[in-house]
């Protein structure tokens, strides 16, 4: 199971504004507690990672069933820093180890990238949506789309459901949906980034 460090979505952070940097969903200080059910969403605010940090998540990425034993062995330091390390980074919603699928290879039928314009700025459209338990993957995008917002749908008349519902939306002009008909390439091991 890879670790996923996910590139940059646009929702809305924590401190109630919008932030660029966004992987999950952090209800606001003062602002009333949304359910908080484990899936991808607002953020708080960005946190540096050190080098230790980067070599942890590389490390999972590599191996996500990899212990903290193993893991401290490998790069030289105490289990229990491996494990208080961890559990930073995913209470800080860096880092999240979970099993990868192929949604064709197990049925979902209705798996489709959706293109968006909207007639103002993306960011509502973007955070409505981000909501919904079919998208999984929403991004603001420059270029001929607003928006990019990768969906699974268990069939067809699901995926025709939620793009007429996208398309309900206030401040939505168009969609194009692209149906994926096989998964050729889907990984997670891409690093840290720039040190």
């Amino acid at each position: 199971m890879p670790a996923q460090f996910q590139p940059a979505s646009l929702t809305k952070s924590a401190g109630g504004g919008t932030y660029r940097c966004a992987l999950r969903r952090s209800a606001a200080p003062n602002a009333a507690a949304e359910p908080d059910d484990g899936r991808r969403g607002p953020v708080r605010s960005l946190r540096r990672i050190d080098e230790l940090d980067r070599r942890i998540i590389e490390a999972l990425q590599a191996n996500g069933r990899e212990s903290f034993r193993g893991i401290a062995a490998q790069l030289g330091v105490a289990e229990a820093t491996v494990r208080a390390r961890y559990t930073r980074l995913v209470a800080d919603d860096i880092l999240q180890v979970v099993g990868v699928t192929n949604p064709l290879g197990i049925g979902f039928e209705g798996m489709a990238m959706v293109g968006v314009k909207t007639s103002g700025a993306p960011e509502p459209v973007a955070d409505e949506i981000a909501t919904w338990q079919e998208a999984d993957y929403v991004v603001v995008t420059a270029g001929q789309f607003d928006l990019l917002v990768e969906v699974v749908c268990a069939d067809r008349r699901e995926l025709l459901d939620l793009t007429n519902r996208m398309r309900a939306l206030d401040g939505v002009l168009s969609t194009e949906t692209f149906l994926y008909l096989q998964m050729c390439k889907q990984l997670y091991d891409w690093g840290t980034g720039p040190t």
